[in-house]
């Protein structure tokens, strides 16, 4: 099996390397939004897209122009990334099997300032060979595994970083353990077992208060002063902040869970729909948007996103698996007699059937009725979920209905 890591550090940076990596940085960004502008352009006249020889060509011309000759001070190598990456980014846009399509944005200065080499660089040590920039050191917190394939500079806060994309050829792995395990996301908790464990969400509010507190600071102090820029500086490194700890909670919890289960079952949450602004329009103006702010805040922060995408990557690694299940009333289907009725919930955390009488906190039913709906998906191939009759008796139709996950 080959599967592609990268191995991320953070570079030891002197004025002049940082100088020529924010040269790099910027003039990819700046070719980026120039032919994207190009083709939005072509699009809003329904003429054919620019893929990556044409764009090229006209990066080639730009190169010799006056106004934009200060991009052949970059490497060709990391130009022509870019470019390869915006044909990229419109194939996905218009590519129906994607979840998240959309048309590529500009980009902004200090916003995932980045390039990328493909080939060209040397990697001895604890120190890199970036070309025309020259040896770097790094802090090399783990060796290197696999054959390097690409590097990518980027800037996060005050620091650079570089991440070595390596491919690994190993055998088909087969997971260490039998287990199977259905995984409720929620607010209150991180997330809560079938078996009865549960993870506290991740605590930022004390940074994210001292952010709010600043943020007052800057809105008092004049825009593009020195004090202002001081001010800003020190936000962004509190936002970094917050993100490094996200990250690494995330990771660590993600890697026990996928060390500890062959098959994890999640719920199949669209967290893109579930965190959409609830303000309308001038004309049908929204319904309860503070509380509903509060609640889009609350899913972003415990980044269900990120800790999807790392099961899966490492269930792959491990031989496992992950499945994802019909998201409906998991939380109201009591598990002893199957009884569906929003009764049963009857605040956040307690559930109590109205049939059986069957107690038990509502994370962990819902754990439960995902876990078992991830045993009918293996069984029957399809998640089988019972239809609710229209009179809301909450007994279960004869008919049952497949849902396509």
């Amino acid at each position: 099996m080959l599967i592609r890591k990268a191995f991320k550090y953070r570079l030891d940076t002197t004025v002049e390397t940082e100088q020529l990596m924010s040269q790099y940085a910027g003039n990819c960004r700046f070719l980026w939004n120039k032919a994207l502008a190009l083709n939005l352009h072509h699009l809003d006249n329904k003429e054919p897209l620019l893929w990556y020889q044409e764009l090229d060509w006209f990066s080639k011309l730009w190169k010799q122009s006056d106004d934009y000759g200060f991009l052949a001070l970059s490497p060709a190598q990391t130009l022509q990334q870019t470019l390869k990456q915006l044909e990229r980014a419109f194939r996905d846009a218009f590519d129906k099997t994607q979840p998240l399509k959309q048309i590529p944005t500009f980009k902004k200065r200090g916003d995932r300032d980045s390039f990328t080499f493909p080939q060209g660089f040397k990697i001895e040590g604890k120190r890199i060979f970036l070309p025309k920039i020259g040896w770097v050191n790094f802090r090399k917190s783990r060796d290197i595994v696999g054959t390097a394939k690409n590097v990518t500079v980027s800037r996060q806060g005050k620091h650079w970083f570089v991440s070595i994309q390596v491919e690994i050829e190993l055998p088909e792995p087969i997971h260490p353990s039998p287990a199977m395990v259905g995984v409720d996301m929620g607010v209150k908790r991180l997330f809560t077992l079938s078996d009865g464990d549960f993870e506290e969400p991740v605590e930022v509010k004390v940074w994210q208060d001292k952010i709010k507190r600043l943020q007052k600071r800057l809105a008092k102090k004049v825009k593009f002063s020195n004090n202002w820029r001081k001010l800003k500086d020190k936000i962004n490194r509190l936002h970094t902040k917050i993100a490094n700890i996200r990250c690494d909670i995330l990771h660590k919890l993600s890697t026990t869970l996928s060390k500890s289960h062959a098959v994890i079952v999640l719920e199949d949450l669209q967290i893109t729909n579930m965190t959409k602004s609830a303000k309308g329009d001038w004309e049908n103006p929204g319904r309860m948007v503070k509380q509903k702010s509060g609640l889009n805040r609350v899913i972003l922060n415990q980044g269900w996103g990120m800790f999807k995408t790392f099961l899966e990557y490492k269930q792959q690694w491990l031989g496992g698996q992950v499945l994802y299940v019909d998201p409906r009333h998991t939380s109201q289907t009591c598990p002893d007699c199957h009884h569906v009725r929003k009764d049963n919930r009857q605040t956040q955390e307690r559930f109590a059937c109205v049939v059986c009488g069957h107690v038990e906190h509502a994370d962990v039913v819902g754990a439960k009725n995902i876990l078992e709906r991830g045993h009918r998906l293996l069984a029957c191939g399809e998640p089988w979920v019972a239809k609710l009759c229209e009179a809301g008796t909450g007994k279960l139709s004869d008919k049952l209905e497949p849902v396509t996950v």
